[in-house]
């Protein structure tokens, strides 16, 4: 695997600023579990939370809510990472900037497969779930790939999402006609399709770990070779990267991180996005440190628009997935148009 995967690709110096970036993210992050753990329907002030993280042996209401607060903001840092990392895999598996799991429809075909499986096969656990919302999400991202691919074009990034959107359409539709004579669906769906990690707990952690694991693992074995991939098939063919197999690996990766996020966290849209955009931003194009950097923004993203959720909506909470998507449309559209004008 390592001598398919680590071939002789463009060198790239380190960035000047990664180790200001990375302290500086790590420092944030820090930050998101302190407020992920303080805010919420009842603030926890700074010693009650220690005393909840330190001495939960000490009985209180404050370190009751302290205590069930942890497995939410783990289950949220490690959804983020994992959905950074996706889109960031699916931006360069498609050449496509404006590639992201909820674009694309990869998280409506996950969706579609989980109510299949609620619905015809009475599927309840975390694990089921999970395969379900993979195999959903895998022959979606195929179909619109290959949709996209059609014409001598080939994948243009205005094809993808035209797929990518005619495809959630059509997913959504029978999504709606599945559950609409099946009300017991519709009630264990409903909470589900909007995205929330409220409902964390630490057996879905566990249950997503190895899932984590693994997709970030490949995620970070290919990126010299994605880095390559960005040159051209042609360029990378002749610096011996094997295009095809670099890009079925990578396109796994990122449908096991986003399957398994949508498949426990329901389908939360553009964190994919922000997360790869921002690092690029500040860190350029290499993939080497772009994606493990999108791990820790799509942590921090979906940390924030969990506690910002908490913060709006209380004493109730608006899920995370509405917040999200209340930042990314309009980052969506400024992109949108920005490739527009450079196509001019």
């Amino acid at each position: 695997m390592n001598n398919l995967i680590e071939k002789q690709v463009p060198k790239r110096h380190l960035p000047k600023h990664l180790i200001i970036v990375l302290a500086a993210s790590i420092i944030l992050l820090c930050l998101c579990v302190v407020a992920s753990l303080a805010f919420g329907a009842r603030f926890v002030s700074w010693n009650e939370l220690m005393t909840g993280l330190f001495h939960p042996e000490i009985e209180s209401f404050s370190s009751s809510v302290v205590q069930e607060r942890i497995p939410r903001t783990i289950f949220s840092l490690l959804c983020g990472a994992a959905l950074g990392v996706s889109g960031a895999l699916m931006q360069s598996v498609t050449r496509n900037p404006i590639a992201d799991p909820s674009i694309l429809g990869v998280n409506t075909g996950a969706a579609l497969f989980v109510v299949c499986g609620i619905a015809f096969f009475q599927i309840s656990s975390a694990a089921e779930y999970i395969w379900f919302a993979i195999v959903g999400a895998m022959l979606t991202a195929i179909f619109v790939y290959g949709i996209g691919s059609m014409g001598s074009s080939g994948a243009t990034p205005l094809k993808l999402v035209l797929a990518g959107a005619a495809t959630s359409a059509a997913l959504s539709s029978l999504v709606s006609a599945i559950m609409l004579s099946r009300t017991y669906v519709m009630d264990q769906f409903r909470f589900w399709q909007v995205g929330s990690v409220g409902s964390a707990n630490w057996n879905l952690i566990f249950t997503f770990l190895p899932f984590l694991v693994a997709g970030i693992l490949l995620a970070i074995m290919t990126a010299s070779a994605l880095n390559a991939l960005a040159l051209g098939d042609e360029v990378a063919t002749g610096q011996g990267v094997r295009t095809g197999m670099i890009r079925l690996i990578a396109a796994f990766a990122g449908v096991i991180l986003c399957g398994a996020a949508t498949a426990l966290a329901g389908p939360i849209g553009f964190v994919g996005l922000l997360a790869m955009h921002l690092m690029r931003l500040i860190l350029g194009a290499d993939l080497r440190f772009t994606i493990p950097m999108s791990a820790i923004s799509g942590a921090v993203i979906l940390t924030i628009a969990d506690i910002a959720g908490r913060i709006i909506g209380s004493p109730g909470e608006l899920e995370a997935g509405v917040v999200t998507a209340f930042i990314g449309a309009p980052l969506l559209i400024f992109l949108a148009i920005r490739m527009k004008v450079r196509s001019l």
